[in-house]
């Protein structure tokens, strides 16, 4: 639990457009690096390695943290 919450935190801290509504938008919106999913289909999966997932993903388009 503390893992996923930790992961789920960095994905937060670490939103490719800081604190606005886009970000909302951006979330939920079908994404073709996760397969046409959306990354909260993504992180909603269930497992650790899917929040990693999405995290790597912002991590790369912002160029790391």
């Amino acid at each position: 639990t503390l893992d996923r919450s930790s992961a789920a935190s960095d994905v937060y801290k670490r939103q490719i457009f800081g604190d606005s509504p886009r970000v909302y938008a951006w979330i939920k919106a079908p994404n073709a690096a996760f397969g046409g999913q959306s990354a909260l289909d993504v992180m909603l999966q269930g497992e650790l390695t899917d929040l990693i997932r999405v995290r790597r993903y912002i991590d790369a388009e912002r160029g790391g943290w």
